[in-house]
């Protein structure tokens, strides 16, 4: 799958991500249903890795 997207797309795309895996943190944290608790790291681990991706990919501004 191939996104392409501006600088300015990049970066709010980047926020909300990281701003979900901050309180994805927290919630697992708060978590005491250990099934629900698993869910939840999974979860975790697939955001880093979107994250990680996404803070590689070179951006490609369509604006110019």
């Amino acid at each position: 799958m191939e996104l392409i997207l501006t600088t300015e797309e990049q970066q709010l795309l980047l926020d909300i991500l990281e701003q979900r895996h901050r309180e994805l943190s927290k919630e697992i944290s708060h978590t005491d249903r250990h099934e629900f608790k698993q869910a939840l790291r999974k979860n975790e681990k697939l955001l880093e890795s979107i994250l990680s991706h996404l803070r590689r990919v070179p951006v490609q501004d369509l604006r110019g």
